[in-house]
């Protein structure tokens, strides 16, 4: 393989008034640059022994360099954050950043066919924003409209498309292929982006960033007492967590080959919309003889294997 080198020529900043000011990445460059890292990401393949990471030599290089700036940068910070800003003030802080994320709960409930859920969700953005200060105050869950777990890559998976090779994404942890596709989706078309101030801008994202960061201190304690090896425990919790979010949290029980697991993980497969269950445990009732619920022949509502990538 021959590697073409190029010349990069620096830039200087552009002049305004006598100072100097940074020019933001428009919007095809932002484009561009997630299509960049993405590219990066998938460009390596080495053989692994879980299928479903096939560039696992890659990704645990990923994962180490995530985990040194989580322990040198973000992790302290959120720290800091957590025993500075009283309980009330970080809810307050995770509240309106959720009540944003609720556009995407709408786009993609709508996209999946789930109308009732999208107006629910539509519902909870205008009581939150008005009633409750611009989302500070859950008001709308305590009324009962309950919030929605959805994302673009869920809605991909809804639609039949197999979540492809598992990828450590740089500075955001465990993700697929598909998964990756609806992340930088959503990261390209957040609302943040229309803001005209960029201090702004990069403030509300270190803000959501270390918010998230500290709402994940406790569970952090967990991992490292229950995982011998971090990068294997999150890869397969990251596979059931979506399993489990792609059926709205009611997935179908998993059974066994005659009394053997297999060695990896089994996955699942949805069929065609048209074709797929409302109640996703009427799959149980499909099997039987042997095989899997999901392997039988004349009504397999989903099939499940160890070897397929979804």
């Amino acid at each position: 393989m021959h590697v073409q080198r190029f010349k990069m020529r620096r830039s200087s900043p552009i002049p305004v008034s006598g100072k100097t000011s940074v020019v933001r990445a428009s919007g095809p460059g932002r484009l561009r640059l997630l299509s960049a890292a993405l590219a990066l990401l998938t460009i390596s393949g080495c053989a692994t022994t879980d299928p479903r990471d096939p560039f696992e030599p890659l990704n645990r290089v990923t994962y180490e360099v995530n985990d040194v700036v989580d322990k040198v940068v973000i992790k302290p910070v959120a720290e800091v954050y957590t025993a500075v800003v009283p309980e009330t003030g970080r809810t307050g802080v995770s509240n309106f950043f959720g009540n944003i994320y609720d556009i995407w709960n709408v786009v993609n409930n709508a996209l999946q066919g789930k109308i009732g859920a999208a107006f629910s969700d539509a519902g909870r953005i205008a009581l939150n924003t008005t009633v409750g200060l611009l989302g500070f105050v859950d008001v709308a869950s305590k009324v009962g409209l309950e919030k929605s777990d959805e994302d673009l890559g869920q809605t991909l998976g809804w639609w039949g498309i197999g979540h492809g090779p598992y990828i450590v994404l740089p500075f955001l942890g465990p993700s697929s292929l598909r998964d990756s596709v609806g992340t930088f989706t959503q990261v390209y078309f957040d609302p943040t982006w229309a803001i005209d101030d960029d201090a702004t801008i990069w403030a509300l994202w270190g803000l959501r960033v270390i918010s998230l960061r500290s709402n994940l201190l406790g569970a952090e304690r967990v991992l490292d007492t229950a995982a011998s090896d971090r990068y294997t425990f999150l890869r397969d919790a990251y596979f059931q967590r979506r399993r489990s979010q792609l059926w709205d949290g009611n997935p179908p029980r998993e059974k066994e080959f005659s009394g053997v697991r297999p060695q990896t993980p089994s996955l699942v497969v949805l069929p065609p919309v048209w074709l797929r269950p409302a109640d996703p445990q009427q799959a149980e009732s499909a099997g039987g003889n042997g095989q899997t619920e999901e392997a039988s022949a004349s009504a397999a509502p989903i099939q499940i294997s160890g070897n397929v990538l979804n």
